[in-house]
């Protein structure tokens, strides 16, 4: 999944010589933490956030009346370096760099031109689809050595019991040197899964079932 299938393309953007009031409003109106600042033909030359806006009345105009300082044009507190994101990347991959710069949000843009915008909320919500936890479902998470066809043989036991698998994550368990396969499945009662996996001699880090004891106990 790329960035264009999920970012907004209804853009809420302000000029360089838009007010301050202006961005306040739009902010406060749509809930915005970011505001693309764009030429007449929708090149993008900077961003507000709403921690610029906070900084302007607090810091940068402070010697002066609060209505002069939101009459200001918003290019006096636009930054004009900007982390932009082509609509081709990938999905995790956009992940990562807002992580790295320690930024909420991106605009999407080609040839500097602003077609869009992701921010985090919107990674959030695609992660929640791709996982499936918007859907009734449940989770198992198993873990595993880092051995070749683990994962098949895994599959192969919820194969066994007709049951769906609609998406599933490889992550490291922190505590050791193995790896813990989140599977989210198309079943409700997972017991009898949860079992077979058990008496397969893999150890199970999620669900506790009730009244079957804890998951080392399956």
């Amino acid at each position: 999944m790329n960035a264009e299938e999920i970012m907004r393309t209804n853009v809420h953007k302000l000029t360089m010589e838009d007010k301050i009031e202006s961005a306040v409003f739009l902010m406060e109106k749509e809930r915005l933490r970011h505001i693309p600042i764009v030429a007449d033909d929708d090149t993008l030359i900077g961003i507000i956030s709403d921690r610029d806006v906070r900084d302007a009345r607090f810091s940068i105009f402070s010697n002066k009346r609060l209505d002069t300082i939101l009459q200001q044009p918003v290019k006096e507190i636009m930054k004009t370096e900007v982390f932009t994101v082509h609509p081709l990347e990938y999905v995790a991959d956009v992940a990562s760099m807002l992580s790295e710069h320690k930024i909420t949000g991106a605009p999407v843009t080609v040839d500097d031109k602003l077609v869009g915008m992701i921010t985090g909320r919107d990674l959030l919500d695609t992660l929640v689809q791709l996982m499936g936890a918007d859907q009734p479902s449940s989770q198992i998470e198993v873990k595993v050595t880092d051995a070749s066809g683990q994962l098949a043989d895994v599959a192969a036991i919820f194969k066994h019991h007709g049951i769906n698998v609609t998406s599933m994550l490889i992550y490291p368990d922190k505590q050791t040197d193995y790896k813990i396969l989140a599977f989210r499945v198309q079943a409700m009662d997972i017991r009898a899964v949860l079992t077979s996996l058990k008496d397969e001699g893999y150890e199970i880090s999620g669900p506790s079932i009730p009244n079957m004891g804890s998951p080392d106990r399956l």
